[in-house]
């Protein structure tokens, strides 16, 4: 299958990375990660809008420089993080590590619509994963939202729950 990705300048993009057979290793490793990013941004010049880290997948709303690097940012992230943490990983004959799965998602947002309906599916991830309310998940940008207005505290009560729950972008 001959995969086509888009590189629309100055976009946002809803990226989803997922570690290999569902492992559930991202946030007994979360410092890890959170190096690997840091990592990713001295490398590259990326915008992080939103983000939620899973156990064993993470989503996150990027705004490149060079829309060209997503890719490659997303690449560096998944190599900072396995070079960097203690997760045990084997090495197969094309010298790729067993930690991720080999593709990421990604999705170009079209429109501040778009961009709001992937924003509530980040912040919604905790409860259509664990049950647990986005104010309780420490491993999201929910909080940011919320000091900036954008959320109140208790967003996703059994009204929002209702209206989101229909959607599934992964």
């Amino acid at each position: 299958m001959n995969y086509k990705r888009l590189f629309v300048p100055n976009a946002l993009l809803f990226i989803t990375v997922v570690t290999k057979y569902r492992q559930p290793i991202l946030i007994k490793n979360i410092a890890s990660l959170r190096k690997a990013f840091v990592i990713a941004k001295s490398w590259h010049n990326f915008h992080i809008v939103a983000a939620i880290v899973n156990h064993d997948h993470f989503h996150m709303i990027i705004q490149p420089e060079d829309i060209q690097s997503y890719p490659k940012i997303v690449r560096d992230i998944k190599a900072a993080f396995t070079k960097n943490s203690p997760v045990p990983y084997r090495v197969n004959k094309r010298g790729e590590a067993d930690v991720w799965q080999k593709r990421f998602w990604e999705h170009t947002i079209t429109n501040e619509e778009d961009l709001y309906k992937h924003l509530d599916y980040i912040h919604y991830n905790s409860v259509k994963h664990y049950d647990i309310a986005p104010q309780k998940w420490p491993y999201s940008s929910f909080h940011k939202f919320v000091k900036e207005g954008y959320y109140s505290l208790d967003w996703c009560n059994t009204d929002d729950r209702h209206k989101i729950k229909n959607m599934d972008l992964e």
